[in-house]
């Protein structure tokens, strides 16, 4: 990458372009921190709502389908959005921004009402199609009923966090999930069980207590946003500003960011179906595998976003091309370096984290050959993660973004896993490096993207 040996040393590289890594830092973290708090209240709900039983668990999964829905939409919005309001504030266009996120916070709330209204009028027929267990759907029907309540508030409070990361302010969304959070879990304890004086309503407690921190959560991010006048403070009538030209590159920028997270989570449910038609014990070993692999990407998730936010930035501001590339060609050669510390604690862990379950003895030895498969693997899944949510989906390249994820994965991991899975009944260890053989096309041919410098689009 460099004609000088020494300036391979991270280290070294980080030093000599600290006016990139050290926002990269200190942006990714926060980021990090907040996807955690929420991973942590799903592991948290999932364990107070459990002890109401099976079905319970089962009903209020099956409710969360339609949250899940709902929310690779708003993830979809928030980032195709998050390509332009990243280099609308690199050239200091606050007008540009604004308009953007008023276009985000349309979409969000057109899209979360729509989920909503249905949620309302036709529950059972919606859930009926996740589920065929009368009695998980009859409890299933009023948590969605109370949940879905809360949908356009949620889309408000992603969308606008989405835009303060753009703008660098990072550390305002964490705060605030993490009280919503916390409220979240107190009123949980409170409704679910009755305590404190408070109704025992169950699963309708859980409800309720849900909808009541999304609810505030968007009532204190609005107070903090316009009460500090940050960036993100729109106003309705900044809308009559937007022209035909910035709608039609908003959506040409926007929907395959849309098709990318609505591809990519189907391509993990047809993993899940093959796996599932294969065997019990290998479903449950890929899914206890792929937690815990999952929980340790906490930290890629919150550099990739960040990278994302700082190249935009400089790609608005008008930065040269050459210190562009630069700064991504380094990105490169780090990810994966960081990615190693995570790399040798699963390694090490993969024997003892089986140990935390209550499951057969089988199901532990899938689990930890399961995770030394994936170690060498999670080096290119974060270079990975880097090339398209950090550097090309920075540049607007979203459609070879798009392309880039679902191409592998559907025409290549899917339709392979499917032969050597139900066909060939290979052992489910071989199936599952089958499954892994899209990370290392996607890396060759994002690599070559990446290196190519077309990338770069200035979309201001």
């Amino acid at each position: 990458m460099t004609d000088k040996m020494g300036t391979l040393n991270p280290v070294r590289m980080i030093r000599e372009d600290r006016t990139f890594f050290a926002p990269l830092i200190s942006l990714a973290l926060p980021i990090a921190l907040q996807n955690l708090v929420a991973t942590s209240l799903n592991m948290l709900d999932t364990f107070m709502i459990g002890r109401l039983g099976e079905e319970a668990i089962a009903a209020v999964a099956l409710s969360n389908q339609i949250f899940f829905l709902q929310m690779l939409t708003l993830f979809g919005i928030s980032s195709g959005s998050a390509v332009f309001t990243a280099q609308f504030w690199g050239k200091k266009d606050l007008a540009g921004l604004q308009q953007t996120a008023g276009m985000a916070l349309f979409l969000g709330i057109l899209s979360s009402g729509l989920f909503t209204l249905a949620a309302q009028l036709y529950p059972d027929r919606i859930l009926s199609l996740f589920s065929r267990d009368e009695e998980v759907i009859r409890l299933a029907v009023p948590y969605l009923r109370i949940t879905s309540v809360s949908y356009m508030f949620s889309a408000v409070s992603i969308i606008i966090s989405g835009v303060l990361r753009s703008t660098g302010i990072a550390k305002v969304p964490l705060f605030v999930s993490i009280g919503a959070i916390s409220l979240n879990a107190l009123f949980n304890y409170l409704l679910i069980f009755g305590k404190m004086g408070f109704p025992e309503m169950g699963t309708s407690g859980a409800a309720l207590a849900t909808s009541f921190a999304r609810v505030m959560e968007m009532i204190v991010l609005l107070g903090i946003v316009y009460g500090k006048k940050y960036p993100a403070a729109f106003h309705p009538r900044q809308m009559a500003g937007i022209t035909k030209a910035f709608l039609a590159k908003y959506f040409h920028r926007l929907y395959p960011v849309l098709l990318n997270e609505i591809g990519w989570s189907l391509g993990m449910t047809m993993f899940t179906l093959v796996y599932a038609r294969m065997g019990t014990d290998i479903l449950a070993g890929f899914n206890i595998s792929n937690t815990i692999v999952q929980f340790a990407f906490v930290f890629f998730m919150g550099t990739g976003n960040a990278s994302a936010v700082i190249l935009g930035n400089m790609i608005g501001r008008g930065d040269s091309r050459e210190d562009i590339q630069r700064c991504s060609k380094k990105l490169l050669y780090l990810s994966p370096v960081m990615a190693v510390a995570v790399v040798l604690v699963i390694f090490a862990l993969s024997p003892y984290i089986p140990l935390l379950f209550n499951v057969s003895p089988e199901v532990r030895r899938l689990v930890t050959h399961f995770m030394w498969i994936v170690c060498p693997v999670i080096l290119v899944k974060v270079s990975n993660m880097h090339i398209i949510v950090g550097i090309l989906r920075s540049g607007g390249d979203t459609h070879i973004c798009a392309a880039l994820e679902l191409i592998p994965l559907w025409f290549i991991a899917i339709p392979s896993m499917a032969l050597t899975g139900l066909v060939l009944h290979w052992n489910p260890l071989l199936v599952y490096l089958v499954s892994m053989s899209e990370e290392f096309i996607k890396y060759l041919l994002g690599l070559f993207r990446v290196l190519s410098a077309k990338w770069i689009h200035n979309l201001t």
